[in-house]
Parts: C-alpha cells; sequence; structure tokens
C-alpha cells in the first residue's frame, strides 16, 4: 500500500478507503461465493443474509446513499472484528514470547541455581514457530523444576540435620523436640554447596560422636565409682542431667558442654572420695594388722576383717570390687579397731615389752649396743606409775622404732661392706690355711673344689685394700654428716680399720723378713755345697732357729697379732663371721671377726713359707 501511494500521488486515505472497498467486495465476493456453497448446504451465511438485506432495501425502498452508507457501517464493524482479533492475536504472540522468554530465563536460572553450565536435555535448535520452541524447552525445564524440588529436599534435609545437631551439641534441645523446618536458599543449590552442608554436617556428626563416647565413658566411669562406693547411681547421675539413666536411648543423651563438664566435675569428685575412703581403709587395716600383731589374735578371728585388710596395699586403680569402699564398711572396720584399742590398754605391759623387743632386734641388726635391762626396767615403771597414757607410751616406743629403722637404713651400706670384708678375711685366713698343706695337690677327694675355692679367695683377698679404703671413705662421711661415731657393737669401725692396716703392714713386713731368710739359708746351702761338696738341707737351720716361726706369739698364724685381742674384744665368731659374745646370759651382739692373715700370697710363696718353716729330711 505505501508503494501504490508513491505511485499515484494521492492522499493516502483516499487510497486505503478505496482498498477497505476493494477488499470487502473481494470479501463479499467470496462471501457469496461461500454463501452460495452454503446455501447448498443449506445453512445461513454473510451472503445470504446480505442478500435478505438487499431485497429489504428494495422493498422499503433506501437509497443508494443509505445503502453505501450502511455498507459502510458494516465495513467498519467488519474491520473493527478483524483489528479485535489482530489484538488478540498480537497479544497472544507477546504473551507466547514472553512465555518463552520466562522459560528460557528460568531455564538458564535454573542452571545456574543448581550450578550446572550445561543440560543434557536442553533444546539445540532456537528457530521455528513459537509453540514449537515452547514445546521444545517445555521438557528440560520440567525437568530441571523436578530437579530443583529434589535439591531443595537434600538440602532441607542436611540444613534440618545440621540444625538439630548444633542444637544438640549446645544443649538447646529437649528430649522429643525437634527443630523447625530449616530456610533453604534456592539461588544456590549447586552440589558444591550440598557438599559444603554434608562436610559440616560430618563433622559436626563427628564432634556428637566424640562427645557421646565422652559422655558415656564418664557415665560407665561414674557408675563402676558408684558401685565401688556403695552409692545410688541412679540418682547420681540424673543430678547431672536427666537424660543420662539407661532407659533413655543413647543417641538421646545430652553431650552439651555443660553436661560434660558436670561430668568431669562428679567424676573427678567421686575419685577424690574414692582415695579418701581407701586411705581411710588402709590406715584402719594397717592398725588393725598392729593390732593384732600386738595381741596375737588368732587367725579366725582375722579372716572376719579380710574384706577390709584385701585392699590394704592395693592402688586406686586396683580397687574395683563393688562396695569394697562403702561407708558401713568403714564404719565396721573403725569400730573394730576402737574395741581393739581398749583391749589394749589391758595389755599394756605385754604390747611395751613386744615393742621393747623390737626396737632391741633393730638395733641388734644395725650392730648398735644398747642397755636393754635399763630400758624395760623405766618402761615398767611408767606403767606401774601411770604417769604416762598408754596410747602416748606407745606412740613414743613407736616413734623410737621408726627413729632405730631410719638409723638402720643409714648405717645399711656400711654394715654390707663391713660384712663384705669380714667375710674375705675368713676366706684370706682359710686361704692361709690352705696354702700351708703340702697335700693341697694330690688326687684326693674335694681337692678339685678347694683349689677353684683358692683361685676365688686369691681373687677375694686381692680386692680387701680397695674395700679397706672405701669402708674409712664411707664411716668418715658417715660420721661428719651425723655429728657422732660409727661405733660396731660398741667399738668405733674406724679403730678397728686402723687396727687392721697395723696388722697388714706387720704381716708384709713379716713376708719380706720370711723371704730374706729364705734367700739367706739357699746362698748359705749353696756355699756349703761349694767348700764341702753337699748341701746342707735349709730344714735344720730352720729347726735350729726357733725364734722365727709362723705361729711365734701362738695365737695368729705366722706371727701376726690377734685383731680381737688388740681389740680387747673377748668374744667369739658365728656362722656369718660376725663376732657375738653373750651379756647377762640374755642375748648376743655381733662383733668383727679377728682376721687370721690379711693378704694373699700366691702358690710360689706359699711352697717357700711351708719349704722354709717345716722340717725336712735331712740327705744321706
Amino acid at each position: 500500500m505505501p508503494l501504490l501511494c508513491c505511485f499515484l500521488g494521492e492522499d493516502c486515505a483516499v487510497i486505503e478507503l478505496v482498498l477497505v472497498f476493494t477488499g470487502a467486495i473481494a470479501w463479499f465476493g467470496m462471501m457469496a461465493i461461500t454463501d452460495i456453497r452454503n446455501q447448498l448446504l443449506g445453512e445461513t451465511t454473510c451472503g445470504s443474509l446480505l442478500q435478505q438485506l438487499q431485497q429489504i432495501w428494495d422493498e422499503v425502498g433506501e437509497s443508494d446513499e443509505e445503502r453505501d452508507k450502511m455498507l459502510l457501517q458494516i465495513d467498519q464493524e467488519c474491520l473493527d472484528v478483524y483489528k479485535r482479533k489482530v489484538d488478540q492475536a498480537s497479544k497472544s504472540r507477546a504473551q507466547l514470547l514472553q512465555t518463552l522468554a520466562d522459560s528460557k530465563v528460568e531455564f538458564t536460572r535454573l542452571l545456574s541455581a543448581l550450578g550446572e553450565k550445561t543440560y543434557v536435555g536442553m533444546p539445540e535448535k532456537s528457530t521455528g514457530t513459537i509453540k514449537e520452541q515452547l514445546a521444545a524447552i517445555a521438557p528440560a525445564l520440567e525437568q530441571l523444576c523436578k530437579q530443583k524440588e529434589e535439591r531443595i529436599k537434600e538440602f532441607a534435609d542436611v540444613q534440618s540435620q545440621i540444625q538439630t545437631t548444633c542444637a544438640e551439641i549446645a544443649g538447646a534441645l529437649r528430649v522429643g523436640e525437634k527443630v523447625g523446618m530449616p530456610v533453604v536458599d534456592e539461588n544456590d543449590l549447586s552440589l558444591r554447596k550440598l557438599d559444603e552442608f554434608q562436610c559440616h554436617l560430618q563433622e559436626l556428626q563427628k564432634e556428637k560422636s566424640d562427645r557421646l563416647r565422652k559422655v558415656l565413658n564418664f557415665v560407665s566411669s561414674v557408675h563402676d565409682l558408684c558401685a565401688v562406693l556403695g552409692m545410688d547411681f541412679f540418682s547420681t547421675i540424673t543430678e547431672v542431667h536427666p537424660t543420662l539413666e539407661d532407659s533413655i536411648g543413647v543417641q538421646s543423651k545430652s553431650i552439651s558442654n555443660d553436661t560434660l563438664s558436670n561430668l568431669a566435675k562428679t567424676v573427678a569428685a567421686l575419685e577424690e572420695d574414692k582415695k579418701k575412703r581407701l586411705q581411710k581403709l588402709q590406715e584402719l587395716a594397717t592398725q588393725l594388722y598392729d593390732l593384732w600383731n600386738l595381741m596375737d589374735t588368732p587367725v579366725e578371728e582375722r579372716s572376719l576383717f579380710d574384706h577390709v585388710t584385701c585392699n590394704m596395699s592395693a592402688t586406686v586403680d586396683e580397687v574395683t570390687v563393688p562396695g569394697s569402699l562403702a561407708l558401713d564398711l568403714i564404719e565396721q572396720a573403725e569400730v573394730e579397731v576402737e574395741r581393739l584399742d581398749q583391749l589394749k590398754a589391758s595389755k599394756m605391759k605385754e604390747i611395751a615389752l613386744k615393742k621393747q623387743r623390737e626396737l632391741e632386734d633393730i638395733y641388734a641388726v644395725a650392730h648398735i649396743e644398747i642397755d636393754s635391762e635399763v630400758a624395760q626396767e623405766k618402761i615398767m615403771a611408767l606403767i606401774v606409775s601411770a604417769n604416762i597414757e598408754p596410747s602416748e607410751l606407745l606412740a613414743n616406743m613407736d616413734n623410737q622404732i621408726s627413729k632405730a629403722k631410719e638409723e638402720a637404713l643409714s648405717r645399711k651400706e656400711i654394715l654390707d661392706k663391713v660384712d663384705k670384708w669380714m667375710s674375705a678375711c675368713e676366706e684370706e685366713s682359710w686361704l692361709e690355711d690352705y696354702n700351708r698343706d703340702e697335700n693341697r695337690y694330690n688326687s684326693s677327694r674335694g681337692a678339685h673344689l678347694n683349689l677353684k675355692r683358692a683361685e676365688k679367695a686369691r681373687i677375694l683377698v686381692n680386692k680387701i685394700p680397695a674395700l679397706v679404703d672405701t669402708l674409712v671413705v664411707k664411716t668418715r662421711a658417715w660420721e661428719e654428716n651425723r655429728g657422732m661415731s660409727f661405733t660396731y657393737d660398741g667399738v668405733p669401725l674406724l679403730a678397728m680399720l686402723d687396727e687392721y692396716a697395723i696388722l697388714r703392714q706387720e704381716r708384709e713386713e713379716e713376708k719380706r723378713r720370711m723371704r730374706d731368710q729364705k734367700k739367706f739359708q739357699e746362698q748359705y746351702g749353696t756355699d756349703q755345697e761349694t767348700a764341702f761338696g753337699s748341701r746342707i738341707s735349709p730344714g735344720r737351720i730352720a729347726g735350729s732357729k726357733k725364734a722365727v716361726t709362723p705361729r711365734a706369739n701362738g695365737g695368729a698364724s705366722n706371727g701376726t697379732p690377734n685383731l680381737n685381742r688388740r681389740l680387747s674384744l673377748n668374744q667369739g665368731v658365728n656362722n656369718n663371721g660376725v663376732r657375738s659374745g653373750s651379756k647377762d646370759g640374755r642375748r648376743e651382739s655381733a662383733r668383727p671377726s679377728a682376721p687370721v692373715n690379711y693378704v694373699a700370697i700366691s702358690k710360689e710363696d706359699a711352697a717357700s713359707l711351708v719349704s722354709s718353716c717345716d722340717p725336712a729330711p735331712v740327705s744321706p
């Protein structure tokens, strides 16, 4: 139509009117043809109606002007109908286009929310009619919507578990209570975000599991402690939190920080109570044992308190028997101790003398001299005069026994070395006798055993000087530390060691003198053999000189002075190599042995000593 206007150069309105009429004529023509076809079919059409209108106008006598006006009106009404239809079609197309655009936007938004860059069901073509494009994108959009709903459910489930677990850890959730539905962010439903929530949930579940394990361990500890202490477990555990009782399921138990803290405090308090009760019970058991031992209580009566004394030396962790630290058991032990204390007062003399004998035994083992008779007389005088309470007297004696044990312990190291020294001196004496035996190398029964003992004795004797030096150093250190002299059965140990050193020096001088005498005899024999052609036996010379003999003083071997005589110790030797003497016919006190020979000699020296001292047959 615009092209036609350009060619004709007429007013566009006129041309449009012409075209409208032309269209109307064409339309009427088409309608006429349609009407003819519809008349044949017996239907009412626009053409038939127009014919009826023409007939009516003819009958009425309408003018052509009125008829044209009426036709223009009909044509305008038809044009309006077409416009409305076109407008409706345009609106429908616009709605479809908007729906298509919204579908594409929604598709893109869903892909973005789900974290997907591409979609397998996404339509590849974007051409064709609008309805075809809508039909192509609708299945993919529907599938994405379903996937979105499923993803929202997954997010809601994970977030709900997270909220529930957090509430359980915080202790803000009661038994049977549930948290509200969580708000899901639909703009981010990607798998990455879901994995973050799931990882967070796993961390919370692990923390919940750890807390639950701690709670169960605490509950188990409380149960065991209550059983040992004889306490009610139910009331103890429900004071911490009502959900900790056995009837409530494991997953419903409180795991909050307050619950864990209160459980830890409860366990600590019960363990402290257990420790105190065990200490109290052990003290009572010790008192029972002491009282039983003092009064020689029969085994049958002691067995009644085996449940008390069985944990006497046990540690806190070792006491696990239910009721073993119950309060009634401790009260029972206290009543028995009180009863025995009252019974002890009536047997005071017997008990005091028994403790005095214990004290004397400690001093005897430690080689400390005390006046036993005077001590016993004082004890009896105190008991008879009643100037001191029995418990105070026994406590004083217990204190003396404790101090005696401490002093004996401080002397133990030195006494052990004294025993070794005396044992070595005995071996030295035996070795001296063994070396003087002419038949020691004969193949007699037990000769090989004596030979082995001699070898060991030589090794032991060689260690005596170092042992004595060590004894001197330790004894002096002990005396400096204590500010008193170290005595061995009343004799100063340093004096004994000094005497030993003097005797050892004399023994060395005697050995040198005898070696010189032997050399002189051998040289004299050689000279006699050269002068007279025959060798004089050294035995004759030895026999003619009685002044030099191995036992010149008769009391010590090889002319060695007796140590006990030098120390004025008129005592014998017990089985352990320790000197002991009877005092008032009642008790023996240990004394050091008097070593006969203090220096080990070799086999050659022993042989020369025997040959120089014993008479030999004269050669013919």
